[in-house]
């Protein structure tokens, strides 16, 4: 390991759950997105506290899809007009957002998704 991986390691990343070769941030964000598997999305969702659902899983792929066709992560307008466009109106309504994503829709969804935080989220 380089020193500046060392660096690294040493300072942004949380400790990575038991038998979970995922190296994340101290939020949870995976550090590689290449890494991301549905295990790393059922062990962040289960830290969260929440079970990933038909409905949780469609939002995830849709914002794995929206960072590979406009590389970045949607914000919360963006993600609700994004998903009102691909999934229909009541998909994208905020109130059902939150229902799945609880700590905030974008975030939570990119969280699990593998991708990065978005720039709006704090």
């Amino acid at each position: 390991m380089s020193h500046t991986q060392t660096a690294i390691a040493a300072t942004d990343i949380s400790p990575t759950p038991p038998n979970l070769p995922f190296a994340s941030d101290a939020n949870g964000f995976l550090l590689d997105a290449t890494q991301w598997t549905e295990a790393f999305a059922l062990a962040s969702a289960q830290t969260d506290g929440v079970v990933l659902s038909a409905e949780h899983w469609e939002i995830i792929h849709f914002v794995q899809q929206y960072f590979a066709q406009f590389h970045m992560t949607p914000p919360m307008r963006l993600l609700s007009k994004a998903v009102t466009a691909k999934l229909g109106v009541e998909k994208g309504k905020s109130l059902y957002l939150y229902q799945l994503f609880p700590d905030g829709p974008a975030k939570q969804a990119c969280k699990f998704a593998g991708l990065p935080k978005p720039v709006s989220c704090i």
